[in-house]
């Protein structure tokens, strides 16, 4: 990753974690961290990576409305942040902190035996 879009991906998250919390009103939309986000070089796509809390039907619920939304929320970054072109957006889960919880318990188990 170069280092300019590094520097797209960092304003983009912050950005983000407004946008999402402040601006969209989609009640599917709980409570939704932006935990990462990843530019191509090119500058052409931006997969946001996102936590949020619930069962698995919320969570899906959350990404069909971030991506219903996705088209305002392109504009709203464009708006915020000066590029030729704002990237496609792609929401993904980060599965990174459940995977922790995960091994965390794990390691908790061993400690008991």
């Amino acid at each position: 990753m170069s280092l300019r879009s590094n520097r797209v991906a960092e304003q983009m998250k912050k950005e983000l974690g407004d946008i999402i919390g402040r601006k969209i009103k989609d009640p599917r939309v709980g409570f939704v961290t932006v935990t990462g986000v990843e530019v191509t070089g090119d500058l052409q796509q931006a997969t946001i990576y996102i936590t949020t809390l619930g069962n698995e039907r919320e969570k899906e619920e959350t990404l069909k409305a971030l991506l219903k939304a996705s088209g305002f929320i392109r504009s709203e970054i464009g708006s915020r942040i000066r590029l030729r072109r704002t990237p496609e957006l792609i929401f993904e889960f980060d599965s990174s902190i459940e995977y922790g919880n995960r091994i965390d318990s794990l390691l908790r188990g061993l400690h008991k035996e």
